[in-house]
């Protein structure tokens, strides 16, 4: 029965509120971070001689620029391949251990000594790259680390911060930064590498996420309760409208052999992989291929791939918003809505890649096509993405982790493996890595479709007693 007394959704403040000023910090937070893994897929192209397969070797480009200002480094395409994904490693070594420890220390410490760690060694990569390749995977991959604890942490901030016809928007908008961070950086990194050189890149977005941190420690609070400056009403609307949520303060047993058995969330799994393929290959990737494809100078093609990660953070917006509307109205059931946002953001990138492949004949063609398939990627914000949480909100923190495993483990072979086929295959190389990513986003999205659930499943409910 409801509270005779629960504030209503109608007269809470949306944008002018503490929970979406907390949306908007994560928002710049993701920024920070993505722009500091990004950037290297476009300074790539000026700190190396040549970034096609087979390069000649590293000789002078004073005729082009100053070479104190911009050091060139003979990396062949294969190390290429490494540096850019060795960050996931990283990533991927964190997701488990910061997904449950989440659940027992402090978010606000860890987010925020998370970010400024990420943003320490970003400052520290142009020195490491005068002492060769092995130092700047090292760096990339403690980098990655601290980004892994991040990206997880973050989003059990929701569970104490998020009421359940909110959760939708307020995920999309704090998650679009992952989106909006490669636009932010691809369309100003080119500029930078011209006038600045390269290494200004890493030492401005550090400095960012440095002074990012300390504001972080400032004014993030972990509960609405404790906040000085949350209304009254709002404080009451977020807490009335959370009563039946489970603390994520107390540890918690993991019932490990039920969560193996089921079958919601293997799927879950399954298209977080295909999700994170596609995804990292189109971001980090773009580009390498527009410079491939168009053979345009680094500026433009800077402006060039920042358009598709402009679109995708409208669309993943977009997507959050209107998954909430559709549950608020009952326009659709949950499972559905799930379904067809995470369709949405499987279907549509094979589509317009295969548009991409064959009716790319020009230009305009090239760029509309490439724009579409990487923005279409983040509907999947409206369903995929927040899955975890409508079946089991009771391990969130610590499946958040695990799923995120499996969907960088995704990301990792997608940088590597295209680092390995640009390099061995001269004549086709990106019709095998588009049906490549084409054929695992249509297996996962076929088995989602057919087994995915959006409610509750009977081992994430407090009353389950059968443990590992």
């Amino acid at each position: 029965m409801q509270v005779d007394n629960q504030v209503s959704p109608r007269k809470v403040p949306y944008f002018c509120s503490i929970r979406y000023g907390i949306a908007v910090f994560l928002l710049l937070c993701n920024v920070i971070i993505m722009s500091q893994r990004v950037c290297m897929s476009l300074t790539m192209i000026a700190m190396v001689n040549s970034t096609e397969p087979h390069g000649l070797s590293n000789t002078s480009t004073k005729e082009l620029q100053d070479n104190i200002k911009n050091p060139v480094y003979n990396w062949s395409t294969e190390i290429q391949g490494i540096m850019l994904s060795s960050i996931f490693y990283g990533v991927l070594i964190s997701q488990i251990p910061a997904g449950y420890l989440s659940g027992i220390y402090s978010l606000k410490k860890m987010i925020g000594f998370a970010l400024l760690f990420s943003s320490l060694f970003t400052l520290l990569l142009p020195l490491a790259a005068e002492f060769g390749e092995i130092l700047v995977i090292i760096c990339r991959v403690i980098k990655g680390m601290f980004q892994g604890i991040t990206l997880t942490t973050q989003q059990v901030i929701w569970i104490k911060w998020a009421p359940p016809l909110e959760l939708g928007r307020l995920t999309a908008l704090s998650l679009s930064g992952l989106l909006l961070g490669p636009c932010i950086v691809l369309l100003i990194t080119g500029f930078i590498c011209d006038s600045l050189g390269w290494p200004m890149v890493f030492y401005i977005f550090g400095a960012c996420g440095c002074a990012l941190s300390v504001l972080w420690f400032i004014l993030f609070y972990e509960d609405p309760k404790d906040h000085p400056y949350i209304s009254i009403r709002e404080k009451e609307y977020i807490t009335s409208a959370l009563t039946q949520q489970v603390s994520s303060s107390t540890l918690i047993k993991v019932p490990i052999k039920a969560m193996l058995k089921s079958t919601p969330l293997w799927v879950i799994s399954l298209c977080n992989f295909a999700f994170f393929w596609s995804n990292t290959f189109l971001s980090i990737y773009t580009p390498i291929y527009i410079d491939y494809k168009l053979h345009v100078d680094v500026k433009e093609n800077g402006l060039l791939s920042s358009l598709p990660h402009l679109f995708a953070w409208i669309f993943g917006v977009l997507a959050g918003y209107m998954a909430d509307i559709f549950q608020t109205r009952n326009t659709f059931s949950l499972v559905t809505i799930r379904k067809l946002f995470t369709s949405l953001g499987l279907l549509l990138p094979s589509l317009f890649s295969l548009c991409l492949l064959y009716l790319s004949s020009n230009f305009y063609a090239t760029v509309i096509f490439l724009i579409l398939a990487n923005s279409t990627t983040s509907f999947a914000m409206g369903g995929l993405m927040i899955n975890v949480l409508d079946i089991a909100p009771r391990y969130y923190g610590f499946l958040r982790g695990v799923t995120n495993v499996i969907g960088l483990t995704g990301g990792l072979l997608a940088s590597t493996v295209t680092g390995i086929i640009l390099s061995e295959d001269a004549e086709s190389p990106w019709l095998k890595i588009f049906l490549l990513m084409i054929a695992n986003n249509m297996i996962s999205l076929i088995f989602y479709l057919i087994f995915a659930k959006a409610e509750v499943q009977d081992w994430a409910k407090e009353r389950q007693n059968t443990y590992l």
